[in-house]
């Protein structure tokens, strides 16, 4: 679990995280190793007061310390105006930005987390804030953030679970049309939407196996005690309904309330959809993750019995068939991730081709629209199954 700490707290060897709380606009390099003592005065100057560190990383400076090492934290100019447009920009253009942006989500959901556990008051503006620049991200290139989705980091499934649930979720919105004060309302409630679990004993919520029927009981008080926070922060009845609804099903077996089909809203029924999709594709402490693929032919399957089908329906063709972020083998034994669609040609998406399976080695980037190629996908893979570190090539090569 990350760990927040004081400026005064931190020391060479720790890795930051995020920056929880800064006095100024300089902006700060999210994330990166602290080397030496002259980077925490640096941090200092520049007006930080809390970090967000991840213990799990903590190294040996004297072993690790490098002049040149482009991990360490450095200032940033602020952004310009032009940045904070939502005009449409590139997936390489993006992709830095949405990374830093997801790496704010997670600090800002362990801060409210926390506060939680502790029965401290949580101030709305946080996640509502972050909730506004995770839709402008969509905004300006849907793909760089859905993309992230699939970086996971052993032991975050909390936190990247409800951060994922909201940038899916509001992808999902802008799909159907809905308006942007609806967009922006769901992806609030996404990300709020498992606030309660951090009130659920650990042994319950981290056992890795099949949980008995009083534990059941006890997890699915999770939702009770959401609602509960959300009221207590003072959000509006219908996205507390919204986060109250994620585990409905139409059919009636769902909790916490048993509603059955339309007494279930469409926000309801959407982020049961999404939950699920993402739950189904994470690395759990009792199961692997599965690929995606097979996490929308289940949806697909328990519809209309348990989801609303034709919301189902429009979901996949939202994540499309290889959803933006997967890993896919190709016919000529290369792994690459998917980066964007090709609308009139689902099966033939836009990949960046980086290892050999063939030979078990990491390629040169390359990137290739298969409809221009006669390379075709295979199917969709997950990287476990080729002992790739994926998320370390990602931050090495891609979200730069």
């Amino acid at each position: 679990m990350l760990k927040e700490i004081s400026i005064d707290e931190l020391k060479p060897g720790m890795y930051v995280q995020g920056i929880v709380e800064q006095r100024g606009n300089m902006k700060i390099k999210s994330q990166g190793k602290v080397t030496k003592h002259a980077i925490v005065g640096q941090l200092r100057k520049k007006g930080i007061i809390r970090l967000l560190i991840d213990p799990s990383k903590e190294f040996t400076p004297e072993l690790e310390q490098d002049p040149t090492d482009s991990d360490e934290l450095e200032a940033t100019p602020p952004p310009t105006e032009t940045s904070k447009t939502n005009q449409h920009v590139t997936f390489d253009a993006e992709i830095a930005v949405a990374k830093k942006l997801h790496d704010k989500g997670k600090v800002v959901q362990n801060r409210m987390l926390k506060s939680v556990a502790d029965g401290l008051p949580i101030d709305l503006k946080m996640p509502k804030e972050f909730s506004e620049q995770l839709v402008g991200s969509i905004d300006r290139n849907p793909n760089a953030l859905m993309c992230l989705t699939k970086i996971r980091e052993k032991d975050s499934y909390l936190l990247e679970h409800s951060l994922n649930v909201a940038v899916l979720l509001a992808r999902f919105a802008k799909f159907i049309g809905l308006k942007e004060v609806e967009v922006q309302e769901l992806a609030l409630a996404g990300f709020l939407h498992d606030i309660g679990k951090i009130k659920i004993p650990d042994s319950i919520l981290h056992k890795p196996g099949r949980l008995t029927d009083p534990e059941m009981n006890i997890m699915r008080d999770h939702v009770f005690y959401g609602i509960q926070t959300l009221e207590e922060m003072g959000l509006p009845e219908h996205i507390i309904k919204t986060m109250a609804e994620h585990h409905e099903r139409l059919d009636g077996y769902g909790y916490p309330e048993g509603l059955r089909g339309e007494e279930i809203s469409l926000y309801g029924r959407m982020i049961a959809i999404v939950d699920t999709y993402d739950a189904i594709t994470a690395d759990r402490c009792y199961k692997p993750g599965m690929p995606s693929q097979k996490a929308l032919k289940i949806l697909l399957n328990d519809s209309p019995v348990m989801y609303d089908e034709e919301l189902v329906q429009k979901f996949v063709k939202c994540v499309g068939i290889y959803p933006v972020g997967s890993l896919v083998k190709l016919n000529n034994e290369h792994i690459g991730m998917v980066v964007s669609h090709n609308d009139s040609s689902p099966l033939k998406p836009v990949v960046k081709v980086f290892y050999s399976a063939r030979n078990e080695n990491y390629l040169p980037i390359k990137q290739i629209d298969l409809t221009q190629s006669q390379m075709k996908v295979e199917k969709g893979v997950m990287p476990s199954e080729f002992n790739i570190d994926f998320n370390r090539y990602f931050e090495d090569n891609i979200a730069v």
